[in-house]
């Protein structure tokens, strides 16, 4: 566990000034196109991926990819960590996600969120804010966009029951495109609420698209059964590997 510690302080030490580094970069997409910063962000992805790997001994494999349909889309995920929200956008050409509105008001960042026309709400405001969403959401997928959408409203715990919100039967309702889920291991190596970061190979599944125009109590059963079962099957594997890591481990980096 030392070993851990050490890897994940690295880790989070060289994080920020990393985003910095990309933040400067991406300064002249302001006035550009909303393209370029999604490039940038692409980029500024991938380098973590690679900080997880070097630092972390942290693989990062995506399978299904090949799957991922054209135009606009939404695209359900499973969330357990900070880590997929920066990293799953690199894979459609105009995607969004709905964010607490007061994200915004940072410094720098914030004139990035409103540059790339995320979705902001106050979660304060209850079934308006949630009615807003959902007719901003329709209208941007309307115009070729892909809604990123974590059906669970906030990140699990690896093992925690499913509650998925009915919102997301709603948003693919008024949208009548194709549903795309995702199923993932990441809280097995980023976890929520700790520094710590963990050995092993992090998975993204990109799955099966559900058709449109489906019944929205079967498109919430489908879209539950099917982004559980791929993701209980990811964290099983993953927790395998991390066994099998940490048996090989020498006696003084488990102390």
């Amino acid at each position: 566990m030392v070993a851990i510690f050490l890897r994940s302080l690295v880790f989070n030490i060289l994080f920020y000034p990393v985003f910095l580094f990309w933040a400067v970069i991406a300064l002249p997409t302001l006035a550009m196109p909303r393209a370029a910063l999604m490039r940038v962000a692409s980029w500024w992805a991938r380098s973590n991926i690679f900080l997880m790997r070097v630092i972390c001994n942290i693989k990062v494999e995506f399978r299904g990819v090949e799957k991922i349909p054209k135009g606009p889309l939404i695209v359900a995920a499973k969330h357990q960590s900070m880590w997929e929200t920066i990293s799953l956008l690199r894979f459609f050409d105009a995607p969004f996600f709905v964010l607490k509105r007061e994200l915004k008001w940072i410094p720098l960042f914030g004139l990035f969120l409103i540059k790339s026309d995320m979705i902001a709400i106050d979660r304060g405001a209850g079934a308006r804010a949630l009615k807003a969403m959902m007719r901003r959401a329709a209208e941007e997928v309307r115009h070729g966009r892909q809604f990123v959408i974590f059906p669970e409203g906030t990140r699990r715990p690896v093992g925690a029951p499913p509650h998925y919100k009915t919102g997301v039967g709603l948003i693919y309702a008024n949208c009548v495109v194709p549903c795309l889920p995702v199923a993932l291991n990441s809280g097995l190596f980023w976890p929520r609420r700790t520094f710590l970061r963990y050995p092993g190979t992090l998975v993204v599944e990109f799955l099966d698209p559900l058709p449109p125009g489906l019944p929205r109590d079967q498109f919430m059963m489908r879209i539950e059964a099917v982004i559980e079962e791929a993701t209980g099957r990811l964290v099983a594997a993953g927790q395998a590997e991390q066994a099998e890591l940490f048996a090989r481990a020498p006696a003084a980096a488990k102390a």
